[in-house]
């Protein structure tokens, strides 16, 4: 049951990424980010409540308190960091860098999850790996804004580097309690780091000269975000982060086609090619 959790939760992902890019084209990414937040708090704690999960919060122990909180302050930076890299860059590069928090969740997952790290995972780690590598750096591809340099790099691999931590304390926290329940109280903290940020720099005065259409776009982007979340947290505590992390990461699919439908991206022969190594190593995860 977790694969369909898992499947469900890249669909809504690859979603998610192509309408926030159409949300933050002149929208400041940090501004984006907390409005989007508060789409998906909404969300997520209507859907508590609506199947009676909100009774949960006083068995959640000390230590539960601790992850969720530390995964949700995770979440928040892995956004910030993401959305920034999404305003600066390619869509079809920012995503495959993105998905390299695949690889870091898997080996922590190893390290600290107990998981099993056999030889057929490894390779597939590595297939990977190696996939996302191709799709990010193309040398032979004309940047379609050279103006941007390499800030998204930076800003997508911090992005990645936040993403894994926010698996693997996840899935700490969520122990014994209900998945929706988790996601809801993670969020809040989110909530809470998004709007501090964007108040500290100032990014709340661009809420005057943001228009209607990419308001839009940020809040259905919103709901895409919290079903991927109740989805994907879902299938964490049912089944295995090593393998749960990869298939969430097929949302790469979703969007290279809605960004070659949408925002006329194209893909390269290399990220082709990388692409179909990340899948089949992401596939591979599941004969694993």
């Amino acid at each position: 049951m977790w694969v369909l959790w898992a499947f469900g939760s890249a669909l809504c992902a690859g979603l998610s990424s192509v309408l926030a890019k159409c949300g933050v084209k002149h929208t400041d990414s940090t501004l984006a980010t907390a409005l989007r937040t508060v789409v998906v708090l909404a969300m997520a704690w209507a859907v508590v409540f609506l199947a009676g999960a909100q009774a949960g919060v006083a068995a959640i122990s000390p230590a539960g308190w601790a992850f969720l909180v530390l995964s949700g302050l995770a979440t928040g930076a892995s956004w910030l960091c993401y959305f920034k890299a999404l305003q600066l860059g390619d869509v079809n590069r920012v995503v495959p860098v993105d998905k390299l928090s695949t690889v870091l969740t898997i080996l922590l997952a190893f390290a600290f999850l107990g998981e099993e790290p056999s030889a057929l995972r490894l390779v597939c780690t590595a297939a990977i790996g190696a996939g996302s590598w191709l799709m990010a750096w193309n040398p032979g591809e004309r940047a379609p804004r050279p103006a941007s340099g390499h800030g998204w790099l930076f800003y997508a691999l911090l992005s990645a580097l936040f993403a894994a931590l926010t698996s693997i304390l996840a899935k700490l926290g969520m122990a014994g309690i209900d998945s929706n329940l988790g996601t809801a109280i993670r969020t809040a903290v989110v909530l809470v780091m998004a709007w501090a940020v964007a108040l500290a720099t100032g990014k709340t005065k661009g809420l005057r000269a943001m228009s209607g259409r990419e308001g839009w776009f940020i809040a259905l982007s919103g709901l895409a975000t919290g079903g991927s979340w109740l989805c994907y947290f879902r299938a964490l505590q049912l089944g295995p982060a090593s393998a749960v992390a990869p298939i969430d990461k097929l949302s790469i699919l979703v969007t290279v086609a809605f960004s070659w439908l949408v925002l006329g991206e194209r893909l390269s022969r290399r990220a082709a090619l990388g692409l179909g190594l990340l899948c089949a190593g992401t596939l591979g995860m599941l004969a694993a």
